[in-house]
């Protein structure tokens, strides 16, 4: 059973689109992710613009990887070097802690990710009622 960074069992990050380095809508990771895609953030336009200015763009949609391109308000599991990179550019994206797996504390400590954490309900139009 996967662990979030809480100490609980992983939560799902995303479905709508589906998100995870296995395209399982959960932040799971094995030695096959390089890239460590731990990280389950809530896009913002900021963010998006940021990560398209380092090179990676997720805005663009790429169906060879099952990839739709990202809006602000998707859940995405972004790599834990791009999302600490956007920290400290100002920039972060805010995280789900439930949904982030607990071995991207091996490259972003907790009390970095804490500022950031918001909860976010399985269906955001919600927040709209």
């Amino acid at each position: 059973m996967p662990l979030n960074v809480l100490g609980s069992e992983l939560e799902p990050c995303g479905n709508d689109p589906v998100t995870g380095f296995f395209r399982d809508g959960s932040c799971n990771t094995d030695e096959r992710d390089h890239g460590s895609h731990t990280i389950c953030a809530v896009m913002t336009r900021e963010f998006l613009d940021h990560q398209s200015s380092i090179g990676n763009d997720l805005t663009t949609a790429m169906p060879q990887y099952r990839f739709p391109g990202l809006v602000p308000g998707d859940r995405w599991c972004v790599t834990a070097r791009n999302w600490a990179r956007a920290n400290n550019d100002g920039v972060a994206a805010p995280v789900v802690l439930a949904s982030t797996h607990v071995s991207v504390l091996e490259i972003v400590p907790l009390d970095t990710l804490e500022p950031h954490a918001i909860d976010v309900p399985p269906d955001p139009g919600a927040l709209h009622d």
